[in-house]
This record gives C-alpha cells, structure tokens and sequence, in this order.
C-alpha cells in the first residue's frame, strides 16, 4: 500500500474477472488484493478503483446469464449506487424491474439514486407514483436514511404528511381524541385529600389507543385499555386488576364528560354487576372520576370509587 506522499506509478498488470482479483505493479513489488481494497488502477488512460473493475465484471456476468435473479441485480443495483457508478445502478434496478423484483423496492430504490445524484424533484415524483398506487407504508421512507435525507423539501414533507394520513388515520381523525384531556401522568386523591394512587394515561399505537396503568396506594395495580370503535362509533374501556376485577363498558361524550356503561365482574365470587364511570373535565385542570356499581339490576346506583386527577409536577 502507497504511504502519504510517495511517489508511484501504478499499472493494471491484470484483472481476473473469475476471482475478481485485481493486480496491481509498482516499481518495488507486485501485489494482490481483493475488490473491496480500493487500489487506483490506470485502465485505457483512466483512473478508477478495483470496486469499478468488480462491479462492472458483475454486471457483465448478469448480463451473460439468461437467468440471473431478480434480487441479484436489485443488490447490484445497490452495490453499484453506493460505489457511485450511477450509470451500473440504474442499468441494474431496470433489469430488476424487468424481471419482476418488488415494484415497491425497485421504486425506492430508483429514488435513492435521484437523490444521490441530486435530482430531489424526480425523487419525490417517484415516491408519489408508488403513493398513488396505493402504498402507505410512510414510515418506510422514514426510516430510509437515503429517502428521509429529503425531509425539509417542500414536496417531500407535503408527500410524507398526505401520506401520514392514510398509513396513521387514528391520529388524524377528532373521534379518537375524544379522550385526550385524560392522557398525562397523574396523582389520584380521594375527595378528603387522601392519595389514593398514581394513573398513568399514554396514547399509544399512533393515538389509536390509550393505555392506562394503575398503581394504588396500598400497592395493588390495574390496567385498561380504551379506543375508540369505529363501527359503534363507541369509546370502550376493558379493565383488569390484579384481583381479578373486570370491568367492560362503553359509550361516549356527554355535556359531563365522557360516561361508559356496562358491567364489572369479580372473578373471585363470579359475580357480574351494572357498572358505569364518569369522566369531567374540571376548570382547574384536574379530572373527576367518578365510578358507580347497582345492586338491583340498574335502578339505584351506589358510589364505588371517586377520585380527582391532578397532573404530577416534573420534579415528580
């Protein structure tokens, strides 16, 4: 290997394009390395590296073999983007189209290598044609450190926005937030002042769900889980306690606050019981919670649990 500064003429003594070994001479020694040592190479008065040589005998190989695969040419079409032989990479991504290779894969790939070349409009024109044809999955762009490299071109954001809308719909549509003003961190406190417990209210799975996880004062915890049902155009809360409470219930806003109605179940009696729960909004920014169990079947209603949200302060 030449050191920093030194003086050598190097020649392409030979080029075996079966091992796809690349030889090289310098006036003190011949040596041998293999194509991913980026040895400068002369070939026909030009200067060029051994990934060139190996890449452009690859792509000759695949185009001798009336049966090359698919996902050799999309690697390929990969390798020969990343080396920056452009002209290889596109020749190869068309093969792979040609020969059937996922429509998605071969679109992202094809811009990727607009984007590297610069051509940021024809790599957003590329994105939308798969968009158009149905393909939601954003977060695919997202993720592609190449693609995103687009993020903060007007065309691109406004694609992954419109496209944001369809992959994620849950965060998007009013039905699902019906329940925000209960998501946060909270310390629970029975009417008397005393701590009853800390809830935990987080919107998950993109906002189409929230979790609640419950930890009681005494030590026991619960959880629930509460979405909206498209289909009822409901909200629904299923809870599980570590005792074996179950509560079921469903409906939506009121002029109070959000109620749901159904039934609680003690798995240790088996017995079942109209159950339903009430949630306000207050003006100084707590909850009211306020729960209710009948004995008779839902014509009286007795108090089973009310508690006031008040959000933990961040040094909680």
């Amino acid at each position: 290997m030449l050191l920093a500064g030194e003086q050598c003429a190097i020649e392409l003594v030979r080029v075996d394009y079966i091992s796809a070994a690349v030889i090289v001479r310098n006036p003190m020694k011949i040596v041998t390395r293999s194509p991913l040592f980026l040895a400068l190479l002369f070939v026909q008065g030009h200067l060029v590296l051994a990934d060139d040589v190996n890449i452009s005998s690859q792509y000759a190989a695949l185009q001798a073999d009336s049966e090359a695969d698919a996902g050799d040419w999309y690697q390929l079409a990969i390798t020969a983007r990343e080396a920056g032989i452009p002209d290889i990479a596109e020749k190869s991504v068309a093969a792979a189209a040609d020969a059937g290779f996922s429509p998605v894969r071969v679109g992202i790939e094809r811009a990727r290598q607009h984007v590297t070349a610069g051509r940021r409009n024809a790599a957003v024109t590329e994105l939308q044609e798969l968009a158009d044809g149905g393909f939601t999955a954003v977060g695919v762009f997202l993720a592609d450190p190449v693609v995103n490299s687009l993020a903060g071109y007007g065309a691109y954001d406004s694609l992954v926005a419109a496209m944001s809308v369809q992959a994620y719909p849950c965060s998007h549509q009013k039905s699902f937030h019906d329940f925000d003003f209960w998501i946060g961190e909270w310390d629970v406190h029975v009417a008397n002042g005393t701590l009853a417990g800390t809830n935990s209210i987080r919107a998950e799975e993109r906002g189409c769900v929230l979790v609640e996880r419950w930890r009681a004062s005494s030590g026991g915890t619960g959880m629930s889980i509460n979405y909206h049902d498209v289909p009822s155009g409901q909200w629904v809360q299923s809870w599980h306690a570590e005792g074996g409470t179950q509560i079921n219930i469903r409906g939506g806003l009121t002029d109070e606050g959000m109620l749901l109605v159904g039934e609680i179940h003690y798995v240790g009696n088996g017995t079942t019981a109209p159950f339903r729960g009430l949630w306000t909004p207050l003006p100084d920014g707590r909850v009211r919670q306020f729960f209710e169990q009948s004995n008779d079947g839902g014509e009286t209603w007795t108090p089973w649990f009310e508690g006031f949200y008040s959000r933990k302060t961040s040094a909680e």
